[in-house]
This record gives structure tokens, sequence and C-alpha cells, in this order.
């Protein structure tokens, strides 16, 4: 018996040494990590948009759930940075027509592009207008995205914002009118207007993907669950936005 309390004593002082570092893992859980938003109406669109996000590392996992965007229209997605790092009031009047609020003026409030919230492919702000690459009506968009330090930096301390794009104020199912976007005079005002806002802000939420689609290969499918993905950040390039004409797309013609 006393041979058996020596070699069980060991194996107890090394148990309880363990406890105290189980009760520590909450606290590193609760680092700024994980994020959601609330994205609300402007232009009165009528839509409304939940965001949940995570970072791991320089590696952003986004998932956008919406509701109330023109069906069948595409709605160009952006995470903003600068500004006073929020959104304008729903009633705000801007330089649009009717006194809508266009992009620039809501810059003041949620700043400039970081990243483009694109399908697939590049996500840099030169992919701001990518309508071919951004998701149609109201789809539940998700997908990682390498970013940059900086970048990822800014989010964890609660300096991002979501802004979506394309109201169409006529319900002619299509972006048109004769006011043409103060970012390009190609395309409708229609098409670039903000629908809905939205702060990230830290969350203890549960249940958010690990993984979701690679930079490449995004969906607006659900993420799936595959382990850990590994580092690689890249840095947000600034340039202009090449022009993609716009045009209707249905669910068919996506595919």
């Amino acid at each position: 018996m006393h041979q058996i309390l020596k070699r069980a004593l060991p194996v107890a002082a090394l148990t309880l040494v363990a406890l105290p570092l189980t009760g520590v893992a909450p606290a590193h859980a609760a680092t700024n990590d994980t994020f959601s938003a609330n994205l609300t109406a402007l232009n009165g669109s009528g839509a409304h948009s939940k965001v949940v996000g995570k970072l791991v590392g320089d590696t952003l996992w986004i998932t956008v759930t919406s509701s109330g965007l023109s069906a069948e229209l595409p709605h160009a997605a952006h995470l903003h940075i600068g500004g006073t790092n929020s959104c304008p009031a729903a009633t705000q009047r801007g330089t649009g027509i009717n006194g809508h609020l266009r992009v620039k003026d809501g810059a003041t409030s949620y700043g400039s592009i970081a990243v483009s919230l694109t399908t697939s492919g590049d996500t840099s702000p030169k992919s701001a207008l990518a309508v071919d690459r951004f998701p149609v009506g109201n789809t539940t968009y998700t997908r990682s995205i390498p970013i940059s330090a900086t970048i990822a930096g800014e989010i964890r301390a609660g300096k991002a914002v979501v802004v979506q794009h394309g109201v169409d104020y006529n319900k002619s199912g299509k972006y048109d009118g004769a006011s043409k976007s103060e970012l390009n005079a190609a395309l409708p005002e229609e098409a670039t207007d903000p629908a809905t806002c939205g702060r990230l802000v830290a969350s203890q939420l549960s249940g958010i993907p690990n993984r979701g689609p690679q930079t490449g290969d995004g969906s607006t499918m659900g993420m799936q669950h595959t382990g850990a993905l590994g580092a690689g950040a890249t840095a947000i390039a600034v340039g202009g936005v090449g022009l993609i004409a716009l045009k209707r797309r249905t669910p068919a013609a996506r595919r």
C-alpha cells in the first residue's frame, strides 16, 4: 500500500497543478477576436443584415446574412475604416437625387474602403465596384480573407464599419435612373448608394466557424468547420476602381 501511495501522489500533484490552467482559458478566449454587427437601413432601403466575424492572426472569417435588399441585384459590400468609425444617421440627407445619401456623403462617418467583401478573387479597394463578384439579393455571404496586420488591429480596436450598397429606388428591378454615381459616372447612383451600415464590435459569440472559404474561393454558402487556417497576411493595395458593366443577374446566370 505504501508503494502504491508513493506512485499515486506525483500523479495527483500534476492534476492539481493543471487545474488552475483550466481556469485561465476563458480569460484568453475573451480577447477581442470575435465580432458582430447589426447593419441597419440607410436611404430608406428597408434592408438589414447581421454580421459575425472572427480573427485568427491576420485572417478574417466573416459571415453576412442579409434581408430586405433589392432581389436579383448585386450589392457591393465593404469593410470601411476611418472617419469617426461610425454610421451616418438613418435620416441623414446627402447630395444624391432627392437628397439621397451618397458614398462620399457618408465617408466622414465610416471612412475609406479597407476590404472589399467580394465572393471570389481580389478583396482590396481596387475591387470596390467589381459588381460581378459581389453577392446578389438576399444571401448568406461567407468568406475567409487574409488582411494586413494594420487592418486586423483596427478591427480589434472597434474601428471597422461594414457598408452594403445598392438601392433600387424606383423598384424597376434594375439599377437605373438619370442620376449617376459620384464614384463612376458610367454607373447609376442606385448601384452605389449605401443601403445598410453597422460597426463591428467585440462579441462573445459562440458557434463562430473556425474556417470558411479561403480568398479566391468565396461563396454565399455556409462555412465549414475544417480546422485551423495557415497565416499569410497580405497588404491591402490602394488603387483605382476599374469599370465593370452593371447588369441584372439572376441566380441561374450566376451558376
